[in-house]
């Protein structure tokens, strides 16, 4: 019997699921009044990456589900540049930041190639 792949079987999505918990555990010692800004911003930015990957993937629309990829991709940029800020205001050293964005790197190139390898396939 042939296993159907899933979502949570993609690497992409394992390794936005791991950045997620990063960033949660990462944030929890924020400032009290960070909580509704950076964290909050932060955690939505992560959570929306693994969040997108999963959206749409079961669904036979290749076209929608690159839209779906591309706002993973978005939601990666977003939190890059609030990782940057975070290590900016002194909220990070420069080895949390370096790590956090050796992780983005490697998921943005992932879903590079797992949109281009559906764009290919949608045109054939």
């Amino acid at each position: 019997m042939t296993r159907v792949v899933q979502y949570f079987d993609l690497g992409v999505w394992q390794k936005a699921m791991n950045l997620v918990e990063d960033i949660y555990r990462l944030t929890r010692p924020f400032p009290k009044e960070e909580q509704f800004g950076l964290v909050s911003l932060m955690r939505r930015a992560a959570v929306s990456i693994p969040s997108n990957i999963a959206e749409d993937y079961g669904r036979k629309a290749t076209k929608a589900y690159i839209n779906y990829l591309s706002i993973s991709y978005g939601s990666l940029l977003e939190l890059e540049t609030q990782i940057q800020i975070s290590h900016r205001l002194q909220l990070w050293n420069q080895p949390t930041m370096d790590k956090l964005l050796v992780q983005t790197n490697e998921i943005g190139r992932m879903l590079n190639g797992l949109q281009q390898s559906l764009t290919r396939r949608s045109v054939a």
